[in-house]
């Protein structure tokens, strides 16, 4: 049996050298690295409000406590813990350290149903995790944010293997931060390191996908396929670590994550042998130049304000179940359930139909059914309610993302120089501005004005900008360029986008593959 396995090992190594250079197995490896990303970037949603919350009313406890060994305690003392006296289970020396009327009136503004062991105790500390756990939240995308404009041009340098690679390895050191933080700054270092690691990632892994399947089309399929690893880790995330930090713990999850990781880095080290340099043949266009590109900023619009929803849900959508419907721990990340199962969905279907019904079509249908759905969200009055509106977000998305992140590599060949790097880290700053600015401004307008004014709110914005997407309809191309994809000459063979159907250009039919086949 020894020898049988020795056989079997051998035999899946050698075919891994044969396949080095296959298309399918990058988009494999790809599909990996955004799953677990996105795993662990959701797999924190059911954990971290609760958790704050518990390590927020331990630190109370232990307050009072020492207050009350305390009998000649400063009255200025108590009036620093007031905000969460008021509402919290008073001590015998805060009962007699204020004023018996003030007990009652605080719980009365925001009083929660008392009649089950999940609702919590505090009110206001309840509603002050708003903004912690939005600050939290937004911290991986602002990093993200600030990385991604490096992490572009350096992939048109140096090539997408290095960078991806050292993507996982930043992701593997964030997992086993995340595992045993036990603090506030702690956690949100960990956070913070994520997004560099998600920037390198991202933009290598989708650029690399944009070089590799060069005929518009099969790109879109190509996408679509690794937008479905994004969304199954988004479908797997919150549901597993709701469970996992119900029933086990809190480091479990991530520990998990972490040996996943490591399946993915040898993977990477083997297939893509992320030692070598390999930089683009052709010098790209300028990141400054792309991004005043109406069109390109049109679908980058597209994906971050199609994103934001959904960002602003993630640490509102639990503190309001936790003050509204008194949710246990595992029901926290199940309401994200069908967003996450319909967003799997939605890619998957749109990857290919979006290029026939017309990308253009297809956002603004996904962005207008975004901004109906969120809307709907606050009318739940438990979970089961949560179901039709959460899936009609997660759907949608699905839809914006499956057709504007092939649009944005179709809108670099028709009117830029073919170099995918920098105009897939623009689509990542797109998608990180909706990931920064939800939590950290949705945290705070749920904490002043309430959950169901910011579901409002955002779903109006994204139904005005809509109609932006038709000017992506028919986008005009540079003469040059043109001129260029038209000459029977060019080896790049390339499929026309246009609503009305599809056409090539370039003398032969057949795009040649043999270099990754």
């Amino acid at each position: 049996m020894g020898r049988l396995d020795a056989l079997r090992q051998f035999s899946l190594i050698k075919w891994l050298r044969e396949e080095r250079q296959s298309r399918k197995l990058s988009l494999f490896i790809v599909f990996v690295a955004l799953l677990l990303d996105n795993m662990l970037l959701t797999v924190v949603v059911p954990i971290i409000p609760s958790y704050l919350y518990t390590l927020d009313e331990s630190t109370d406890v232990v307050l009072k406590n020492s207050t009350a060994s305390q009998p000649a305690a400063p009255v200025t003392f108590h009036s620093i813990v007031s905000l969460y006296d008021n509402t919290v289970r008073s001590s015998g020396s805060n009962t007699t350290a204020r004023s018996p009327d003030l007990v009652p009136t605080a719980p009365a503004a925001t009083e929660l149903p008392h009649n089950s062991s999940d609702c919590p105790q505090s009110a206001s500390t309840l509603l002050n995790e708003n903004v912690k756990v939005g600050l939290l939240f937004a911290s991986k995308a602002t990093v993200q944010l600030i990385t991604n404009p490096f992490i572009g041009p350096l992939t048109n340098r140096i090539g997408y293997q290095l960078p991806l690679f050292a993507g996982f390895c930043i992701m593997f050191l964030s997992t086993i931060r995340f595992a045993f933080s036990s603090s506030y700054a702690l956690l949100f270092v960990a956070r913070s390191l994520q997004g560099v690691g998600s920037s390198c990632s991202s933009v290598a892994g989708m650029g690399m996908l944009a070089s590799v399947y060069t005929d518009d089309e099969e790109r879109g399929k190509a996408i679509g396929i690794a937008l479905g690893g994004l969304a199954l880790g988004v479908l797997v995330g919150p549901p597993f670590g709701s469970v996992m930090y119900e029933f086990v713990g809190k480091t479990a999850p991530f520990l998990i994550l972490a040996f996943l990781a490591l399946f993915d880095g040898a993977l990477q080290l083997f297939v893509l042998q992320p030692t070598k340099v390999e930089p683009e043949s052709q010098k790209g266009t300028p990141l400054l130049t792309l991004m005043k590109d109406p069109y390109i900023l049109i679908a980058a619009g597209a994906i971050c304000f199609g994103n934001m929803a959904i960002a602003m849900m993630e640490p509102t959508l639990p503190i309001w179940m936790m003050e509204t419907m008194c949710s246990s721990k595992w029901q926290l990340g199940v309401a994200f359930l069908p967003a996450s199962i319909s967003y799997l969905i939605g890619t998957y279907i749109f990857g290919t139909l979006a290029h026939k019904m017309g990308r253009w079509l297809c956002a603004l249908i996904g962005i207008v059914l975004v901004g109906v759905s969120v809307i709907c969200v606050p009318f739940a009055k438990n979970i089961y309610g949560l179901i039709v509106p959460n899936f009609g977000v997660g759907f949608a998305i699905g839809m914006v993302d499956s057709s504007m992140m092939p649009i944005m590599g179709y809108l670099v060949d028709l009117r830029h120089v073919s170099v995918y790097g920098s105009v897939y880290a623009i689509a990542d700053v797109a998608f990180c501005m909706g990931f920064a600015l939800g939590p950290s401004i949705g945290g705070s307008i749920a904490e002043s004005i309430g959950f169901p004014w910011l579901m409002t709110i955002i779903g109006i914005v994204d139904i005005i900008f809509a109609p932006l997407c038709i000017f992506l309809r028919s986008p005009p191309g540079q003469e040059e360029k043109i001129a260029i994809l038209m000459d029977t000459n060019c080896s790049m063979k390339t499929r026309s986008y246009s609503t009305q159907g599809t056409y090539y250009q370039g003398e032969n039919m057949d795009p040649e593959y043999d270099d990754y086949d």
